[in-house]
């Protein structure tokens, strides 16, 4: 019997990517407010779990922003009749109440997906994030997020450097 394209990518395609991501990563977050100016540096820690059958990670991680902790998840698949990578991102600093839905494309090692954030109170307006995912190594990966203004320019926001923790 033929397998399923989600088999296929459970066995050698973008799921088993994700599922290799798998366990426990401690990291350094720094974050940036303005274009090219470090306003912050700190520790971070993340867990990576399977979820629904091996259809979508939970990537959950803590960390702190000028000495106040912030905790949050994001929720990874690959969607296969579209061909692309999808979250749901959640936290409590970025996010407040909001829930970022993101999509995007493999790049040669992991992906780039596109969201989008805004409120009322500060115009009509939406704003870009763009969320890269760079899997260095087996034991090592970066996650960089890009602030997009409504007029397309975009600035490096937080850059999280992960290794993994062997236990």
């Amino acid at each position: 019997m033929a397998k399923s394209k989600f088999e296929q990518s459970l066995e050698d395609g973008p799921h088993k990517q994700l599922l290799n991501l798998i366990g426990e990563w401690k990291g350094n977050t720094k974050t940036w407010f303005e274009a090219d100016v470090l306003s912050d540096e700190s520790a971070s820690k993340a867990v990576v779990s399977a979820i629904l059958g091996n259809r979508f990670i939970s990537f959950d991680y803590d960390g702190s922003l000028d000495g106040k902790v912030f905790e949050g998840k994001m929720i990874i698949g690959f969607d296969i009749p579209y061909q692309k990578f999808t979250a749901s991102w959640i936290d409590s600093f970025h996010m407040g109440t909001q829930i970022m839905l993101s999509s995007g494309n493999a790049t040669e090692k992991g992906f780039s997906i596109l969201g989008t954030y805004g409120s009322p109170e500060y115009g009509d307006q939406l704003w870009g994030w763009r969320t890269t995912l760079e899997i260095v190594s087996d034991n090592e990966i970066i996650l960089t997020a890009y602030n997009i203004s409504p007029e397309g320019e975009e600035a490096k926001a937080t850059e999280t450097i992960y290794k993994r923790v062997v236990l």
